[in-house]
C-alpha cells in the first residue's frame, strides 16, 4: 500500500516539475536601445559569450555615460562597407579602467554586418570607445596563425533591430579637412551624429 501511495504522490509532482521548468524565465541576453538624432536602433549584448567585453559596455550604459555623446568617426571603404565609432572619446572623467582582452577566436563572435566592438592600441587597453560594422570584416577577428599582434578586436554585440539608422550615420557626410587631436583625416563627420540616450530594453 506503501509503495501505491507514493507512485501516486510521485505522478502528482511530475506535473507541477514539468510546468515550473517551462515557465521559467529564460537568461535572455541583455538589449540595449540607442535613441539617436537619426532615429533608434537597437543592440544584444552577448554576455553569453563575451562577458568582459559585455560587462563593461552595459557599464557605460547603466551609468548613463553614453548619454549626449555623439558618432565621431566614420571610415567609408566602400558603399556600405566600414564601421562607425562612437564612445566617450578619452574623457577622463567618463572613463573606466580598461578591461581584459576577448578575441573572437576564444568567444566565437565574429564581426559580421551590424557587429559592435571594442577598438584599442595593445591588447586590453580597451575602455569606452565602440565601432559598429558596416559589412562583414574577419579583417577585425583574431587571426593566431599571424604573427605579431594577431588578436582583433573584442566584439561582443549586435544590431538586431534598426541597422537602417546605423547606415545613416554611416552615409552622412565627413569633412575632408577635419582631425581629431590630429588625426582621422578625412573620417570626421561634417555634422555629427548625436546619441540623445542608451538604455536597456526587455529583450
Amino acid at each position: 500500500m506503501r509503495w501505491i501511495l507514493a507512485f501516486l504522490l510521485t505522478l502528482v509532482a511530475f506535473p507541477a516539475a514539468a510546468q515550473t521548468a517551462a515557465t521559467a524565465p529564460s537568461s535572455a541576453n541583455p538589449r540595449v536601445a540607442f535613441e539617436t538624432a537619426a532615429g533608434r536602433f537597437v543592440v544584444e549584448v552577448y554576455a553569453d559569450k563575451a562577458p568582459i567585453s559585455a560587462r563593461n559596455f552595459l557599464r557605460y550604459v547603466d551609468a548613463k555615460r553614453l548619454d549626449g555623446i555623439v558618432f565621431y568617426r566614420t571610415v567609408k571603404v566602400a558603399d556600405r562597407f566600414g564601421f562607425v565609432q562612437f564612445g566617450v572619446q578619452n574623457a577622463p572623467a567618463k572613463m573606466y579602467p580598461p578591461v581584459k582582452h576577448e578575441p573572437t577566436s576564444a568567444t566565437g563572435i565574429k564581426h559580421l554586418d551590424g557587429t559592435l566592438s571594442m577598438p584599442r592600441l595593445a591588447p586590453g587597453s580597451a575602455r569606452g570607445e565602440f565601432t559598429i560594422m558596416l559589412g562583414d570584416q574577419p579583417s577585425f577577428d583574431a587571426d593566431p596563425t599571424k604573427p605579431g599582434d594577431n588578436l582583433g578586436y573584442a566584439a561582443f554585440a549586435r544590431v538586431v533591430e534598426g541597422m537602417d539608422v546605423v547606415l545613416k550615420v554611416f552615409d552622412a557626410p565627413v569633412s575632408p579637412s577635419k582631425t581629431l587631436q590630429g588625426s582621422f583625416k578625412g573620417e570626421i563627420p561634417e555634422a555629427p551624429v548625436k546619441v540623445l540616450t542608451v538604455r536597456r530594453v526587455a529583450p
